[in-house]
């Protein structure tokens, strides 16, 4: 696995094989998820309808941290080792964790908006995850602004492993702040959730964590595309 990993060709050719099955997966959790958010899962007693909005943000919130943290585990390798795989990977992260962090803040407001009485609140957690949308789009600029690809790679590196203490910072908010947002319901002591909805929960995590690993792997083929371009087999692989 490391070889494939190091080698952009072997690379580009596995995650052409997986990217299909991935998004087969995602579609198919997330109709089964979507389903028995609308149509299994009960009203809740004090939230009534709104709640089912949480089923895409809890999931889209998980995933923008996730998709961090990686993204800063491979930022460090570029930063240590100058490997290129792993500036790769780290441009393609980027764009998915920053549509998750912004799905996460925009359903965030339309369950806040009946539940709080407004759709944004400056709040611990909303406006660190909003800081962490803000790192997102810096560390893509930053890169689409650097000719030098190993300048840029260097610097959104920089701007990643820098910015992953943001992510204990929304995790912990709850705990160290006195916030609207409410805590979490899964912990190492179980779940306060009924089990239908926890169940429910899980799909559309599987279901958005399929689409997250699709979405990466199909982008960072394009990424190893336009870096190996001078590569003849790269220059056919374009061509088909």
């Amino acid at each position: 696995m490391i070889k494939t990993f190091n080698d952009p060709m072997l690379f580009y050719r596995f995650a052409g094989g997986a990217v299909k099955p991935l998004f087969c997966l995602a579609m198919l959790l997330a109709a089964v998820g979507l389903y028995m958010t609308f149509f299994v899962c009960p009203i809740d007693a004090t939230q009534g309808n709104s709640y089912r909005i949480l089923f895409i943000h809890v999931p889209a919130a998980w995933m923008s941290l996730l998709v961090y943290v990686l993204m800063a585990f491979f930022s460090l390798f570029t930063l240590a080792y100058g490997n290129r795989m792993s500036a790769v990977m780290a441009q393609a992260l980027a764009p998915t964790g920053a549509l998750m962090c912004f799905m996460a803040l925009f359903s965030g407001a339309f369950w806040g908006r009946p539940t709080w009485g407004a759709y944004w609140v400056w709040d611990a957690r909303l406006t660190s995850e909003l800081i962490l949308l803000f790192l997102y789009l810096g560390f893509m600029a930053l890169q689409s602004s650097i000719a030098d690809r190993r300048r840029a790679d260097s610097a959104g590196a920089v701007i990643a492993f820098v910015g992953v203490v943001n992510v204990p910072i929304i995790y912990f908010s709850v705990r160290w702040w006195n916030t609207l947002h409410q805590g979490a319901s899964i912990g190492a002591g179980g779940s306060s959730m009924a089990t239908i909805m926890l169940c429910t929960l899980l799909v559309m995590v599987g279901a958005f964590t399929c689409y997250g690993l699709a979405t990466v792997l199909a982008r960072s083929r394009s990424v190893i595309l336009e870096r190996e371009r001078r590569e003849n087999w790269a220059r056919k692989a374009a061509i088909k």
